[in-house]
């Protein structure tokens, strides 16, 4: 006598291709989301080693205020990043979750804002970097708070994260928790280069300066936007 019946034999291979589908699919799901993740992070790496507004603060007050005001502007500049990356991941999720419109309207105002900043850059390089400004004297919580001002009142950030991140969340996942670890990824990259500028200030701040540098930095990421303006714009959902 069979241990099991035709039924059990007949249905069990079924079952046993069923799930193999199934682990072949979830292996390629991870392996895209792996490869997305790596694009992603090479991308911000370029963005944050790009010259800029908050690279300027943490030089600026390494240099004159010294290194613990720096620390503190710095935590305070990349904790603005993260509270933009919050805002924008739980706004996103509920906006594109909501309605299939919404999204379209986002991808082509994403992809045109990334194709502006991009051109601009390409086309119209700074020829120079400058970090002189106050030399004003303030407590640790003082220089907290002002490297968070100056991300938090700057809606260019959102407006950034709202055109970039979404190309970056993969199908079916979540789309506010994958926002938001787009955006620790950043925040976790910004420390670590603000650390790296505090520590090496001088010759990097004068490398940093130099207008070859600021220009070539700005043209290879303005063609990176460019980029993924495109591939933004031609995307499907």
């Amino acid at each position: 006598m069979p241990l099991f019946g035709e039924d059990e034999v007949r249905v069990l291979p079924h079952e046993s291709e069923r799930q193999n589908i199934l682990l072949a699919v979830q292996k390629e799901q991870g392996e895209r989301m792996s490869s997305m993740l790596w694009v992603y992070t090479g991308t911000v790496l370029l963005l944050v080693l790009t010259p800029g507004l908050d690279t300027a603060l943490v030089l600026r007050t390494s240099l004159v205020q010294g290194i613990r005001p720096a620390v503190f502007a710095a935590l305070g500049i990349n904790l603005g990043l993260l509270c933009w990356g919050a805002l924008v991941a739980v706004g996103l999720g509920a906006l594109l979750t909501a309605s299939e419109l919404a999204y379209h309207l986002l991808k082509w105002i994403g992809a045109a804002y990334l194709a502006w900043l991009g051109l601009g850059m390409l086309l119209k390089p700074r020829q120079s970097f400058r970090t002189e400004g106050s030399t004003q004297t303030l407590g640790g919580g003082g220089w907290l708070l002002k490297g968070l001002a100056s991300n938090v009142l700057n809606p260019k950030i959102g407006v950034f994260y709202v055109s970039f991140l979404p190309q970056f969340i993969p199908a079916g996942a979540s789309i506010a928790g994958y926002a938001m670890l787009l955006a620790s990824i950043h925040v976790l990259l910004g420390v670590i280069w603000c650390g790296i500028l505090i520590a090496a200030t001088r010759p990097l701040g004068c490398r940093l300066r130099e207008g070859s540098m600021v220009r070539w930095m700005d043209r290879i990421t303005g063609g990176v936007f460019v980029a993924f303006a495109a591939r933004l714009a031609l995307s499907p959902r």
